[in-house]
């Protein structure tokens, strides 16, 4: 009886091998889908704690990339827009047959406000080399073009100290100037240009020049002299005369400026810089 037992006993164990694969180790069917690529990528972008938020207008790009590949078109790719609201969460989707377990795959997201571009702090690699298919990305706004001109202005004028600088006056009719004009290496960089109306008011200008060509105009218009700005006016063009920023700034508000009010003010400062060098232009 015993023998029989035993003979009985070999029996199922011999019939549970078999219910596997031919070959397959134990465990094989976790072990299989556990070796099945994600087929998802998934995160979350927020923003740099002290960027400029961005307006109902701003459109997100997220994108998979194959960075290993020079210009590989995306596995996957997404657009939200508006995309005003962080932090914000994405998913992309891909065929898992496309990732080569050698290569190097980042998530890449770039946030379009108008002229303002926010990029990423740091890349993010995922899926492959032990990274994970779920990511957390940080954004920073960009300066704009505008910005960059005004930051290497400011950085200008806090030069002026060390420049040749000539000064002058000339009464009109309804107005009396007074300027200053800053130069370094022989041609003009600055005037710093005063215009006193009496009653009707008084203009602070400073218009600063790139090779003998109009470059940013910063102007503040006052009651009087002493007083506050009411409203301050920045201007500025780059090296190939487009123009890269156009705002009026008054009662705490920031609106664009006109066309013709650029026009008129890129006029103003060629004739002005013709005025305090006699026609010469440095």
């Amino acid at each position: 009886m015993m023998s029989a037992a035993a003979l009985v006993l070999a029996g199922c164990h011999g019939a549970d091998s078999d219910s596997a694969s031919p070959g397959a180790p134990a465990g094989s069917a976790s072990s299989r889908a556990a070796a099945q690529p994600a087929n998802r990528v998934t995160g979350t972008i927020n923003l740099r704690e002290g960027s400029a938020p961005p307006s109902a207008d701003a459109k997100l790009e997220i994108r998979l990339v194959d960075v290993s590949a020079q210009d590989a078109a995306p596995l996957a790719s997404k657009t939200i827009a508006p995309a005003n609201q962080f932090p914000l969460s994405f998913e992309l989707d891909f065929n898992p047959a496309d990732i080569n377990p050698a290569d190097l795959y980042v998530v890449q997201a770039e946030l379009v406000d108008g002229e303002r571009h926010y990029a990423m702090v740091l890349q993010t690699p995922v899926l492959t080399k032990g990274a994970s298919n779920q990511v957390s990305i940080q954004l920073a706004a960009e300066q704009t073009p505008g910005e960059k001109q005004l930051r290497e202005f400011q950085a200008l004028q806090k030069q002026l100290g060390g420049m040749k600088i000539t000064s002058g006056t000339r009464l009109d009719k309804d107005v009396s100037r007074a300027w200053q004009v800053f130069r370094a290496g022989g041609t003009v960089r600055l005037v710093r240009m005063q215009a006193d109306y009496g009653d009707k008011g008084f203009v602070s200008t400073d218009y600063a020049y790139q090779d003998g060509a109009p470059w940013v105009i910063v102007q503040q218009k006052k009651s009087g002299k002493d007083a506050k700005p009411d409203a301050v006016i920045r201007v500025a063009w780059d090296k190939s005369g487009n123009v890269v920023l156009h705002e009026t700034e008054a009662g705490g508000k920031t609106s664009p400026l006109a066309d013709d009010e650029v026009a008129r003010l890129k006029k103003e400062a060629q004739d002005v810089l013709g005025m305090v060098t006699g026609g010469k232009g440095k």
